[in-house]
């Protein structure tokens, strides 16, 4: 069975463990591979970044109270956070980065930051 080129499809003369015909290559697939990992973490970056700059704009004193309408109308993205916080009481905040909200009754939100 002849082994062919990773990238470009052309047969592969040479060493038996051989993956790639030249450099151009080599690097061509390497760089197709990561940019497509690159892209998805650029987008999940870029969706947090976001969250936080929305959570910083609505909480400029630390603590604040907003509706979930307001925080979906500036774009907010529940679906991603850095990390998540159970009190002893069973309560969770979510947080992105070093702001944080938590969920409350009547759509409310209340918003948190995180003190160092």
């Amino acid at each position: 069975m002849e082994k062919k080129c990773l990238d470009c499809g052309r047969p592969l003369a040479g060493r038996a463990d051989k993956k790639f015909c030249d450099d151009g290559c080599r690097g061509n697939y390497n760089n197709k591979r990561n940019s497509e990992e690159n892209n998805y973490l650029r987008r999940v970056n870029s969706i947090l970044k976001r969250n936080r700059r929305i959570l910083e704009i609505l909480n400029p004193d630390g603590k604040a109270k907003v509706t979930w309408k307001t925080l979906m109308r500036e774009g907010f993205n529940f679906e991603y956070i850095t990390e998540m916080y159970e009190t002893g009481k069973g309560l969770q905040y979510r947080f992105c980065y070093e702001y944080g909200y938590l969920l409350l009754e009547d759509d409310e939100i209340l918003l948190v930051k995180r003190k160092d």
